[in-house]
Order: structure tokens, then C-alpha cells, then sequence
């Protein structure tokens, strides 16, 4: 079970300023998951206002997801030394500036320019997560409070893609973009009223060295996986370039952070398993469920001759908006249980009930109806939307030492952005070669199988990751 490690100071009476503070952070995840999620409903529309194509949008939604992920890496660490509340508020304005970029955009390059910009915010949640910590020390508390900070994460209940459409579709996509900034500026505001300055116990200079070499490493491998992704149109030479730079950089990394005096990773860190067995069981995890709710799932649910043949216009609230709701209903209690009986075993819970409902999925591809649709979704909201996600991310938060807190939650978030590619290129790589040979419904199994040994896969590399006060 959790125990509590320190006693909690004292607050403003009644909590006050832990009420105020979460408030803060939520809007600060409300600006990053607005990025994120609000504007897949309206890609058509900014294709036609911007008159260019499919192909152009889907890669400005790319550039935005790959700067986030290089985003990740750093910026929780640079919160470390020079403040991270500094650095948030820095974070949320230039995410409002490249949200007025996107939005006033005439062209798909100037869109290209703002959702790079916009990428900026893809460290808020570990951001968040680490201010809170810092307030919080009591464990149980903060087991509670960072789930309900996390489990926005997974989509605002599906109302943020809903009202996305929405404003795409009565005013234009420019419309979308500019909800963004405002929300951004409200974050702005209440992150500076009512957040205190916070950095790690030591401040040395930044490791600008290792982040360029690191964030190179990770760029190269995200591209190898972009590419991959594209299956039998995917240029398997550019693949193999994008491997082997990825790795020598790596290895570049790695020598740079051994001479440096005060690296942005020790090589010590690298080395134990709270960090590649945190980060292991995250890519796996990833790997497995992403793509079964995000890809395979819709389109099984659209698939009017081997699924139900629902409409792109309801397939939704069959599938995504159950799944979010859901996940954001029961993060609560997932930090509840957390508190009560420990990160690692409410993660290996949610793993193993993960695994069961992917079975249930194996069913609904063999006799499909849309009741198993949605209790499909419902499940896979609970077990990993509501509770493996928001306990990888809390573990990252509470397996971070005291004098380097940002590295481990920016590498476990380039472990998650990595996972949802590798996700896309594996599962619909299984999908594709039994479809090809025996059938739809037998890729669409084909797949599920493949997600169901990554996540049995990865509830085996939990059993590596150890306690948060043994970080071995």
C-alpha cells in the first residue's frame, strides 16, 4: 500500500489555494487538449477554406503532435532550473501566439507554422503534474489530485471535438483557433494569479548539448515512424537512414551526457529500471490500445459489408465520446485507489482488465452490433483511458529524484507521443497482411490479437518498475 512519506504544510484554510491552484492547471491542460483534440472534426473544412488537400492538412496535424513530442523532452527539465511556473506561463503564450498564427493563416504553410508552434504545449500535463507535486507532498493527496488533473488529458469528455465541428461548421476553422487563444489567456491569467514558483533542489546551467542531441535522436526515430506508418507506400530505405541516424545520435547523447558535468540525464538515471522500465511499459501500452480505439475501432464501427455500418457522422458517440467520457468519469477513482493501494498495482489492474476487454474486441470483430461498440469503448475508458494512462503519467511524477524531477516525466512523454505512431505501423501492419489473405474481419482480429500481446507485454514489463521509494 501507499504510505504517506511527509507531513503536509500547512495552506490557506479550507485548502484554499490547492482549490485555486488546480483550477489553474486544469486550464493549462484544457489549452494543451484543445490543441489536441478539437480540431480532428474540422480538417475537412480547413482543407476546403484553405483550398488545398488532404494530404497537406493530415501533415500539419503531424508537424504538431512530432513538435510536441520534442517539446516534451526539455522543457519539464529547463522548468527545473529556472522555474517552473516561468516556464508554463511561457509555454501558454506562445501556444496563444501560434494559435493567432494558425487562425489568421491564408495558406497551408502559415498553418504549418502556427501548429508548429503551437506543439509548445505538449509538456503542459507533466508540467502541471510536477508544479502539483511540489504543493502537494503528502502521497495519497496527490495520488487523488493528479488523477483528476489527468485524466482530462484523454479528451474533455468528447465535448472539445464536438464543439470543434461545431464552430468549423457555423463560423469556420479560423474560429476554432481563436477559442484556443482565449482559453490560453484565461490559463495565462489564472497560472499567474494563483500558481507559486517552484524549481528543483539543484540549478545548475541547462544541458543545451543533450537536448539538441537527445531531441535529434527523437525526431529522427518519430520520422522513421511516420514513415513506416505509411505500409506498402512507405519508402523502407528513408526508414532504414532515419534507424541508423537515430541510433548513432543516440549514442552521441549518450557520450555527451557522460562528459558533462551537470547533464540534462545522467547516464546513472538511464541506466536504473524506474527509467526504462517506466518507459518500456509506456511504449508498449501505447502500442497496444492507441491505434484500437483511435483507428480500428471507428473503422470497424464504419464498415457497412464486415461492421455496423455506422456513419462518420455518429460513429463517434458510439465509440470516442463514451471511451472519453468515461475515462475522464473514473481518473478520480482510479487516483482513490492509488492512494490507497499504489501506483504499480492499480497500473497492472488496468493492464489486465485492458487485456480481457481487447479479448471482448477479438468477439465484437466476429459478430459486430453497435451495444458491443459501446461497451467496448466503455470498457477500454475505463481500464486504460481512466486508469493505465493516468497511472504511467503519475509515475512518472513520483519516480523522478529530487534534484532532476523534469527528466523522467519528458521521456515519458516522448514514450507516449512514440507509442501512438508505433501503435498506427504495428496494428495496421497485422491488420493489412491477414485482410490481404483470409479477410476483413480476419484483419480486423489479426489486429486486436497484436494489440492484446503488446498490452500482455507490457503488464509483464510493469513487474519491472519499481517502487517510488526504491528507484532502483
Amino acid at each position: 500500500m501507499m504510505t504517506t512519506t511527509k507531513s503536509e504544510p500547512m495552506l490557506d484554510q479550507g485548502g484554499k489555494s490547492i482549490v485555486a491552484l488546480m483550477t489553474a492547471l486544469m486550464a493549462a491542460i484544457f489549452a494543451f487538449q484543445l490543441n489536441a483534440s478539437m480540431l480532428s472534426p474540422a480538417l475537412t473544412t480547413m482543407r476546403i477554406e484553405l483550398n488545398t488537400t488532404d494530404a497537406q492538412i493530415g501533415l500539419t496535424q503531424t508537424v504538431f503532435f512530432t513538435s510536441c513530442a520534442v517539446f516534451s523532452l526539455f522543457l519539464p527539465r529547463l522548468g527545473d532550473l529556472i522555474g517552473r511556473r516561468k516556464v508554463l506561463l511561457g509555454i501558454l503564450t506562445l501556444t496563444a501566439v501560434g494559435c493567432a498564427i494558425s487562425a489568421l493563416s491564408v495558406n497551408v504553410t502559415m498553418l504549418m507554422i502556427g501548429r508548429v508552434v503551437q506543439g509548445v504545449a505538449g509538456p503542459i500535463v507533466p508540467m502541471t503534474l510536477i508544479m502539483l507535486h511540489h504543493k502537494v507532498t503528502e502521497d495519497a493527496r496527490y495520488a487523488r489530485l493528479m488523477a483528476i488533473l489527468t485524466s482530462v488529458n484523454g479528451g474533455i469528455g468528447g465535448v472539445d471535438a464536438i464543439l470543434g465541428g461545431w464552430l468549423a461548421g457555423t463560423f469556420g476553422f479560423r474560429s476554432v483557433f481563436w477559442v484556443m487563444v482565449g482559453v490560453a489567456v484565461l490559463a495565462i491569467i489564472m497560472v499567474f494569479a494563483w500558481s507559486e514558483e517552484s524549481t528543483a533542489s539543484e540549478t545548475p546551467k541547462m544541458d543545451w548539448a543533450g537536448v539538441i542531441f537527445l531531441a535529434a535522436a527523437f525526431l529522427a526515430a518519430y520520422l522513421a515512424i511516420n514513415e513506416i506508418q505509411k505500409l506498402a507506400d512507405a519508402n523502407w530505405v528513408l526508414v532504414i537512414v532515419e534507424i541508423v541516424i537515430a541510433a548513432v545520435l543516440f549514442v552521441v547523447f549518450w557520450n555527451v551526457e557522460n562528459r558533462q558535468q551537470h547533464p540534462m540525464v545522467t547516464t546513472h538515471y538511464l541506466k536504473q529500471r524506474r527509467t526504462w522500465g517506466l518507459l518500456l511499459t509506456t511504449l508498449l501500452t501505447m502500442t497496444g490500445v492507441f491505434a484500437i480505439m483511435n483507428g480500428i475501432v471507428p473503422a470497424l464501427a464504419q464498415d457497412s459489408e464486415f461492421g455496423t455500418g455506422m456513419s462518420a457522422s455518429v460513429v463517434s458517440f458510439a465509440t470516442l465520446t463514451p471511451y472519453a467520457l468515461v475515462g475522464l468519469a473514473f481518473g478520480p477513482v482510479a487516483g482513490i485507489l492509488a492512494s490507497r493501494f499504489g501506483y504499480r498495482m492499480v497500473l497492472r489492474g488496468g493492464l489486465i482488465a485492458s487485456v480481457v476487454f481487447v479479448l471482448f474486441g477479438i468477439y465484437l470483430c466476429k459478430v459486430p452490433s453497435i451495444w458491443a461498440l459501446v461497451v467496448l469503448s466503455v470498457a477500454l475508458g475505463i481500464s486504460y483511458a481512466g486508469t493505465a494512462n493516468i497511472m504511467l503519467n503519475g509515475l512518472g511524477i513520483v519516480l523522478s529524484p529530487e534534484d532532476n524531477p523534469g527528466y523522467l516525466p519528458g521521456l515519458n512523454s516522448g514514450a507516449f507521443n512514440l507509442g501512438a505512431g508505433l501503435s498506427y505501423a504495428v496494428l495496421y501492419a497485422a491488420q493489412k497482411a491477414l485482410t490481404a489473405s483470409s479477410g476483413a474481419t480476419a484483419g480486423y482480429i489479426a489486429a486486436m490479437v497484436a494489440g492484446l500481446i503488446l498490452l500482455a507485454l507490457a503488464f509483464c514489463s510493469s513487474l519491472l518498475i519499481p517502487k517510488p521509494a526504491q528507484h532502483q
